[in-house]
């Protein structure tokens, strides 16, 4: 590879013609009037040819689907290494992306949360356990000694059903008893549950009394409840009718409620398996606002007090509001104010109750049918029709608001109920960078021996990402920071940061003013970076205004002399 990148006959937009020769693995800085061809020269030719030549290695089926690139306005350009453009516009639009998705910082710390963490109920509170087989025939020979217990394999928790098949199934699996709902009953033939409540079913292993002479019989019936249960099972001391929980997985040891050994996607709100189910991991959730579907309370229904309904045309949702009146003792003509709460509230939501209103045809003959009601209507349109215009006017009717049920940690309930040195990970993603850095420093003096070895490597990587964003001047950021929410600037040096974190060689790096809005220190932190990245073997272009930049570049392009047709020279 030759020692400089060069430019012959560079006529892009308004490029006069240019020839030029810049130095390869140094710190260029092209500068000039806004309008003046920078970026012609800089994006339009250097970075447009570098992604022709990109996309031209791939094969030919490859390049169908992408379409070929234009060949830049110039005669010829050599010496070009692979370029990456670290654009103001690269702000992600997506509403999941935050800062610790786009660094990957949160991508190790949920490793570190699956790995290292400490689980507790979310019932009690009381830290879950597990145990081996042998533990559990221990912990229960020593518990109950000289005691009588029931041995309980639990098949059903809070769910609904009849179960007659359950029931057959146990009987043909030789079981004489199970307890349903705290009752133990013997299995008969036919048996079932009443199908629309909620049971808890738990299939009785053994009735024992607990000595020494029993601890063969009762380790095998402490096995066979463990098999029956799938890793799980129950005692009831029968003295005290109190219920204990032991598991092969972690469990309440009072509530019995289990978790599933965790995973990184647990702790992922981009994942089914850790989203919050009400807000799907958005942390946001649109609900109607009843001040925008009624702004003038002094209004009546016929004059346009309903805001989504308009003012009364003959349309058959009118007719059912008539009809409604009629039930609730009021007309159309009444101002909202003075309409009744228990009316109002089935106005806006609705009522299952059976009344007699008016037929959706809009004639007057009447049926008995339940209302919908205004804010169901308008939420039923947003999520079954896809159309935009639709979609924008039901949205003109609601806010967007915090999740009430993860309350913006965009989590479900039990990955907040794993905990590194007492805090969930929704709570570290919302320290920012400079205290993450000392949160992961303390949590490594606190781990016992093992976790230290599994964590260490993790926090390591952590560190150094974080330490390439301290290094650019965003320690004020925090990693659950919606990218959407980023100026230009702030994401053009996440991307620096990211770019220094992967330790590339021989590429050329062209910059957009990353300098834009940043204090005179951060200046100075982000021209370190800057020579860092040269210093690994790297080229930098960097468009720019800026005199702190220009003083430490190494060779300055000075474009001009004016702007538009006066530039390009």
């Amino acid at each position: 590879m030759t020692e400089n990148l060069d430019i012959s006959g560079a006529r892009e937009h308004n490029l006069k013609n240019i020839d030029i020769s810049i130095p390869r693995n140094r710190l260029v800085v092209i500068t000039g009037l806004s309008g003046s061809g920078k970026s012609s020269l800089a994006f339009d030719t250097i970075y447009a040819e570098g992604q022709r030549r990109y996309i031209e290695t791939f094969s030919a089926y490859a390049r169908q689907f992408l379409g070929s690139m234009e060949r830049p306005d110039v005669d010829q350009v050599t010496g070009l290494s692979p370029v990456i453009s670290i654009e103001q516009k690269t702000t992600s639009r997506n509403p999941r992306s935050t800062v610790g998705t786009v660094t990957e910082i949160y991508d190790f710390l949920r490793l570190l949360y699956a790995r290292t963490a400490d689980a507790f109920s979310y019932v009690t509170g009381e830290k879950m356990v597990r145990y081996s087989d042998s533990q559990i025939e221990e912990l229960v020979a020593k518990k109950f000694l000289q005691k009588k217990i029931v041995l309980l394999a639990p098949l059903v928790k809070s769910r609904k059903g009849h179960y007659r098949e359950l029931f057959e199934q146990l009987i043909k699996q030789g079981f004489l008893r199970v307890r349903v709902n705290g009752q133990i009953t013997e299995l008969k033939a036919k048996m079932q549950l009443d199908r629309y409540k909620t049971h808890n079913i738990e299939a009785v292993i053994d009735r024992i009394e607990v000595h020494a002479a029993s601890l063969q019989r009762l380790s095998q019936s402490i096995q066979q409840a463990l098999k029956a249960g799938k890793g799980s099972m129950m005692v009831l001391d029968a003295t005290s009718e109190e219920v204990f929980y032991y598991s092969r997985f972690l469990v309440c040891p009072t509530s019995g409620i289990s978790y599933d050994d965790p995973a990184p996607n647990l702790f992922s709100f981009n994942s089914p398996v850790g989203s919050c189910s009400k807000c799907n991991g958005l942390g946001i959730v649109t609900e109607i606002d009843e001040k925008k579907i009624i702004p003038n309370p002094a209004l009546s229904i016929r004059k346009g007090g309903l805001a989504p309904l308009g003012e009364m045309r003959n349309s058959w949702i009118f007719h059912q509001l008539e009809s409604l009146g009629k039930y609730f003792r009021f007309t159309l003509d009444t101002p909202l104010s003075e309409i009744s709460e228990e009316a109002l509230g089935v106005i806006l939501y609705g009522s299952e109750e059976l009344m007699s209103l008016a037929s959706e045809s809009g004639n007057r003959q009447n049926k008995n049918t339940a209302f919908e009601g205004i804010i169901h209507f308008i939420t039923r349109q947003q999520e079954e029709l896809q159309s935009k215009s639709v979609s924008r006017w039901a949205e003109s009717f609601s806010n967007k608001t915090q999740c009430p049920k993860c309350h913006g940690t965009r989590l479900k309930k039990e990955a907040l109920y794993f905990t590194v040195k007492g805090d969930h990970i929704a709570s570290v993603a919302s320290l920012d960078l400079t205290a993450l850095r000392q949160w992961t420093k303390e949590v490594l003096k606190q781990f016992d021996p093992r976790k230290k070895i599994i964590g260490a490597e993790i926090i390591k990587e952590i560190d150094s990402r974080v330490g390439f964003l301290l290094d650019v001047g965003l320690e004020y950021l925090t990693l659950d920071r919606s990218a959407f929410s980023l100026s230009g600037g702030e994401a053009q040096r996440i991307r620096l940061a990211t770019q220094i974190g992967s330790q590339l060689q021989g590429v050329l790096y062209i910059l957009d003013e990353p300098s834009i809005g940043l204090h005179q220190r951060d200046n100075a932190k982000l021209i370190e970076s800057l020579k860092k990245l040269r210093d690994l073997g790297n080229s930098l272009l960097v468009v720019e205004h800026d005199q702190e930049m220009m003083e430490a570049a190494d060779f300055i392009i000075d474009i001009g002399p004016g702007a538009g047709i006066h530039g390009g020279r």
